[in-house]
């Protein structure tokens, strides 16, 4: 069939042909990926039949089409059914079938709900939704003011349930933690978000904690810090974060037996801003020099020498890492495959990297708690790329009190006469 198509490449009623295609592709791909997945569910169930031999698990035609917005645009989608009458003994129901790929309450892919919390926190307000994004999508399905209210208050239920889920069942060995300032619907002009992210005994890690608070203030970290000891939080061996005193101080108040360990970067920036620019690249090497020695032996000369090499002329920013040095090290005492990730607060800072100083601010009713829930849903997001800790075994071994050297594992003399014996 012929259709008009202007110069710009679009049809006479607006749409694209290359998006008409895709979605028209999407369409298909969708459909056979479910046809194939009631497929190999009926064919793992067809053995089971009943008095008279006949299937318990059989085809009931399709349910009534629905379209499903995605990163391709708008699809319509005819989800086959499933007849299954086998009864679940533990409920005494009929069992149902229940599509992975397309759950009977989804009409919208987590791709589309990641990309609405982003676009609210960039300062788009919800009736901007539909003509934002019904170009890209090819429809407005799914993107009414109504439905993105819907969304933001199910985000503010997530996230008050994340933050009053049990924590007793979890053990985070490592934490890292910082105060990130996005000045984004916070009612506060000071107000910042406070996270705490842990690294568990599988070398996992996951957000702990998000809160806002007041300048990174003691009381607020301290009040963090009580809910999730509260909640059955055990003290992690080692936390990780910037020089800020209102975590430290407030670490020592509820937690005082994890040990501290200061962020390199953040220090790193620390000391080369009290120092002239003509200053900084040489000054900025022996920094690394001490960060990335081979062991705490030589990143303690490393320091003596940045303090030889400069302590004459600039005797702050020299003073801001001896005075710091056994908190700057503390890394050095854990496995060598760690470093990396225990020198700085890294998986705080690339996870709001995308958000952070870049959003604009926005006023609106209800705005603190809507500002959290749409931080949360974006930090739960990102955590899918969230990199694990190198050799996850060693990281049960830290919680255990294994005794290190230089970063690598010493036997005890116990374990040596036990492994003989045995």
């Amino acid at each position: 069939m012929l259709s008009v198509v202007n110069d710009d490449g679009t049809a006479a009623n607006g749409s694209s042909p290359i998006d008409e295609i895709v979605r028209d592709g999407a369409r298909r791909m969708l459909a056979a990926a479910l046809e194939a997945e009631i497929d190999s569910y009926i064919a793992e169930l067809a053995a089971q039949r009943d008095d008279v031999g006949r299937r318990l698990v059989v085809r009931n035609g399709c349910h009534q089409p629905r379209k499903v917005t995605t990163a391709a645009g708008v699809v319509e989608v005819k989800a086959p059914r499933v007849n299954d009458k086998r009864l679940d003994e533990a409920m005494g129901e009929r069992k149902r079938f229940s599509s992975a790929i397309l759950p009977p309450w989804c009409r919208k892919s987590p791709k589309i709900s990641e990309v609405l919390p982003l676009l609210y926190l960039h300062g788009l307000s919800s009736g901007d939704f539909v003509p934002a994004l019904e170009q890209f999508l090819g429809s407005p399905a799914g993107l009414s003011p109504a439905t993105v209210t819907r969304l933001t208050q199910q985000w503010q239920t997530d996230h008050a349930t994340f933050m009053d889920r049990d924590l007793a069942d979890v053990d985070y060995v490592y934490v890292w933690a910082d105060g990130i300032h996005l000045k984004v619907r916070l009612e506060e002009a000071r107000a910042c978000v406070l996270v705490l992210i842990g690294g568990r005994t599988d070398g996992s890690k996951e957000l702990v904690a998000l809160k806002d608070g007041y300048r990174e203030s003691t009381e607020s970290w301290a009040d963090l810090m009580r809910d999730c000891a509260r909640r059955g939080m055990r003290a992690p061996v080692l936390a990780v974060g910037d020089g800020a005193l209102g975590f430290w101080n407030a670490l020592a108040e509820v937690l005082p037996e994890t040990r501290e360990q200061r962020c390199w970067v953040h220090k790193t920036a620390n000391v080369l801003g009290s120092m002239p620019k003509t200053a900084q690249p040489g000054a900025k090497k022996a920094i690394q020099d001490i960060y990335n020695a081979e062991d705490r032996d030589h990143a303690e000369a490393a320091v003596k020498t940045f303090a030889k090499l400069y302590g004459a002329k600039f005797p702050k920013a020299v003073k801001k890492i001896t005075e710091d040095e056994p908190e700057l090290l503390a890394f050095y005492d854990f496995p060598a495959e760690h470093w990396i990730h225990l020198r700085t607060t890294n998986p705080i800072e690339s996870t709001f990297s995308t958000v952070r100083l870049r959003t604009k601010v926005t006023r609106g009713a209800d705005s603190r708690t809507a500002a959290l829930s749409m931080v949360f849903k974006l930090v739960e997001a990102a955590r899918q790329r969230w990199r694990a800790v190198n050799a996850p075994h060693l990281v049960a071994l830290v919680r255990a009190g294994a005794r290190l050297e230089g970063g690598q594992l010493v036997e005890r003399p116990d374990d040596r006469l036990r492994a003989e014996a045995a």
